[in-house]
């Protein structure tokens, strides 16, 4: 994972997330009572909806922050630390279900995370997953770029945005048999004035690593001056969200 959490930031400002997590679980079928892994689960948001749908469901998230958040929430619900290319519960699962997750993956990585996830289902299970597909906020990143070289600075790409076309040989190679793949623009509204500003700063810490604090603010003002004829409407700001949703049963 390539990202550190301000939990209580995300909790008060961007619930989108797990907000829009919930269709993807309608893609969901296995039985009542099927063993579930929630990867990623972060605050156990939707934890707790795959509970009340009547599964045994386990949340995993590398992020300590979250997880105390998530505990303290739900502390009916079961939850462990780990993350995608590690995480286990001693046995095969029935499904995974993933949401917001598998783009924080390094490229070089996400086949051996594939290969993990698959390794911790049982034949004929699922995995569910949705995250950040080819072009998802594009605009955001080629502006920040912009801005970096004007500065001279370079800008790193830290994300892992495929297309279906890319995704799912990956999958069948992990042993999957895709039932189901998507990709579709999906913007998203974000809460507040400050909505974008605070997007860079909750979403997109990396490619500031080791900027001076005063230049990297100055960076992330020019660039919602630059953005704000594009992704502000009526006073709200949209980031222009590309999703990659998948279906997929284990061979």
């Amino acid at each position: 994972m390539n990202i550190f959490w301000d939990a209580e930031k995300y909790k008060k400002d961007f619930m989108f997330v797990p907000q829009y997590g919930a269709a993807v679980m309608d893609l969901l079928d296995a039985a009542p009572g099927a063993r579930v892994v929630d990867l990623g689960c972060g605050n156990g948001a939707l934890t707790e909806q795959l509970a009340a749908r009547g599964y045994d469901v386990t949340g995993v998230d590398a992020s300590a922050e979250m997880l105390s958040l998530a505990r303290e929430g739900h502390p009916e619900l079961k939850f462990q630390p780990g993350n995608a290319l590690d995480f286990t519960l001693g046995e095969p699962v029935d499904a995974v279900f993933s949401n917001a997750v598998l783009h924080w993956i390094d490229a070089d990585k996400q086949q051996t995370m594939l290969d993990h996830i698959a390794s911790q289902i049982k034949p004929g299970g699922l995995l569910v997953c949705e995250f950040g597909g080819k072009g998802c906020a594009e605009t955001v990143h080629a502006a920040l770029e912009k801005r970096f070289a004007a500065h001279g600075l370079h800008y790193r790409r830290t994300f892992y945005f495929p297309t279906v076309g890319e995704y799912a040989p990956m999958l069948e190679k992990a042993g999957f048999r895709v039932e189901y793949a998507t990709l579709f623009d999906r913007p998203t509204k974000q809460n507040g004035p400050d909505g974008l500003a605070d997007w860079i700063r909750m979403f997109d810490t990396a490619p500031f690593a080791g900027v001076d604090p005063a230049l990297a603010a100055q960076i992330i003002a020019e660039t919602v001056d630059d953005l704000s004829p594009v992704l502000l409407h009526d006073g709200v700001w949209y980031v222009d969200y590309v999703r990659i949703r998948f279906k997929v049963r284990k061979l």
